[in-house]
């Protein structure tokens, strides 16, 4: 939920006091209404009466003992809020102390995998895995599964033996007997070490190869290669040569004319696939970040600029990991645990991490996050290795979002984030098309994902511009984020359901924009939503 846009701050008059009553100095004293009644009662007891006025005071003694059961009511309500009151301090010392602790001690985190799950359904977990083309062995961890919750069972039999031995060696007795019963004592523990030894490493070789194992698919997702991908819709006609009347360039030669990218400076100072933006291109960047986060805060959602580097166990948690074969596209800091953030996806999950959330209060949650995002690009190739479409280091405006443990509520909002995407590159006048994307391109983490391409005419193809997922409790099982109900709720915890969105991915809406609404004089007409933040220019000119 939204605590930022449309807020305001008001001073409220203090609410007036609920009886007051004047002192002989005539000075308003507040009064305590069970006072009142008692007051009330005794002067009706007190006073004399005629027969005829006996009804009047059994009234007036009615009346009083009714304020007296309301006031009692009142003391229990008070009383009720204020044992609720002590509950949220203690929720909010021990939800700091975690906090402190995490700051101390690093990212430490303890993925909650559900076995149970698997186990239950393991051929279809296995043919869900084999689907998004995952190596992994569901059947051994099963078996493992099995394995270990036997050993943990001999553990709690063979510990409440040792418990009840304990209680054998009170008391007075021989000291042979004593002398028996403490090396008897002694083979327990050393078989209770044992067993839980075998337990421990079960436990670990269980969580490694679960570590494997991508989410489930949604029903309606396809199944197999890029290829496969559902069309949801297409809005717009792509831009050809034919249609507008001359031949368009790509946005390299755009680029070129109208000065925007300095590539040979990028090489020098930092390597292959880096460059400077320069004029046009410079503001351009400024204005979608501006534009496209404030659409997002419209919508409800908070702003954010979180860090670019995270530590290896916030990657690990959200599912960044390459499948067999594949190369990373993490960078990592030499010497430390921390990475380059490929999105701000991955800060902002980590910023819920090892929390446990109060349903009614923060959820959902709704983030637009400002990053530099970081790819080492590993093993791509061809036409899109060409000019900024594909670059080591840009900058995006990420969607987040967190929900109840609800599969409607948060299909919910992965259509509210589709949907905001959606109308961000209609209004900026772009060719664009909806795919829900089939198994082999949900990575570890979605449940289900919608990819959005715009029509790029001076590459005459369609390119991906942005995505969105639902993530049900994948990354929220290995980051530890869990909800409850109300502060008062017994158990019950629940893993949240994440959910994340590209609200603007800046080198990609260059492109669209540079190649889409490109002039036969060379020039670039400015989108008209953009112009507010372009300091007066609407359209961008070759210098004459």
């Amino acid at each position: 939920m939204n605590r930022f846009a449309g807020s305001a701050f008001t001073l409220a008059a203090p609410a007036p006091s609920r009886s007051t009553t004047v002192s002989q100095s005539g000075t308003d004293v507040a009064a305590d209404p069970r006072a009142v009644a008692l007051r009330s009662l005794s002067t009706t007891c007190r006073s004399p009466m005629p027969l005829r006025d006996h009804s009047a005071a059994s009234a007036s003694a009615l009346t009083a003992a009714a304020v007296l059961t309301l006031c009692a009511t009142s003391g229990r309500r008070q009383a009720g809020r204020r044992r609720e009151r002590r509950t949220v301090a203690r929720w909010a010392k021990a939800k700091s102390k975690a906090k402190d602790d995490a700051t101390d001690g690093g990212a430490v985190v303890k993925p909650t995998f559900n076995f149970a799950y698997w186990a239950e359904h393991a051929e279809e977990v296995q043919r869900n895995a084999d689907n998004r083309k995952f190596q992994c062995d569901v059947a051994e961890i099963v078996k493992i599964y099995h394995e270990h919750r036997s050993a943990r069972f001999e553990v709690q039999q063979l510990a409440k033996k040792r418990n009840e031995h304990s209680k054998l060696m009170k008391g007075k007795m021989e000291p042979e007997e004593r002398q028996k019963l403490i090396d008897e004592g002694k083979a327990i523990k050393e078989e209770l070490t044992s067993l839980e030894g075998s337990a421990d490493e079960l436990e670990a070789k269980m969580n490694s190869l679960a570590l494997q194992v991508p989410n489930m698919s949604h029903p309606s997702t396809p199944i197999g290669e890029e290829e496969n991908a559902t069309i949801v819709r297409v809005n717009g006609e792509p831009r050809t040569s034919e249609n507008a009347g001359f031949k368009l360039k790509d946005h390299l030669e755009i680029g070129a004319a109208l000065d925007l990218f300095d590539f040979e400076s990028g090489g020098k100072v930092s390597g292959q696939k880096f460059l400077y933006y320069k004029n046009g291109a410079a503001l351009l960047e400024l204005a979608l970040v501006q534009w496209a986060t404030h659409e997002a805060v419209k919508r409800g959602f908070t702003p954010y600029i979180p860090p670019d580097l995270v530590r290896e166990p916030v990657v690990a948690g959200c599912g960044f990991m390459p499948r067999d074969g594949e190369a990373t596209q993490i960078y990592a800091v030499e010497g430390s645990d921390l990475r380059l953030a490929g999105t701000a996806e991955i800060p902002m999950a980590g910023k819920f991490m090892n929390e446990t959330l109060i349903a009614t209060k923060d959820l959902p949650q709704k983030l637009a996050a400002f990053s530099h995002a970081f790819r080492t690009e590993a093993g791509s190739s061809g036409s899109e290795n060409r000019g900024i479409y594909r670059l080591h280091q840009f900058s995006k405006v990420e969607l987040f979002a967190l929900t109840r443990a609800d599969i409607e509520e948060s299909n919910k909002m992965l259509e509210e984030i589709r949907q905001l995407e959606e109308d961000l590159f209609s209004s900026l006048g772009l060719c664009f098309r909806v795919l829900d994307m089939p198994t082999e391109e949900l990575g570890a983490p979605a449940y289900r994902k919608y990819d959005m391409e715009a029509w790029m005419p001076g590459m005459q193809k369609w390119g991906e511009i942005s995505s969105c997922s639902n993530c049900t409790d994948f990354q929220a099982r290995r980051l530890n984020i869990r909800h409850k109900e109300t502060y008062t709720t017994k158990g019950n915890l629940e893993f949240a359901h994440t959910l994340n969105g590209t609200a603007c991915a800046v080198p990609r809406m260059i492109i669209s924009i540079l190649e889409t609404f490109q002039n036969e004089d060379g020039s670039v007409t400015i989108p008209e939503v953009l112009r507010p933040y372009m300091m007066g220019i609407d359209v961008l000119k070759p210098a004459s």
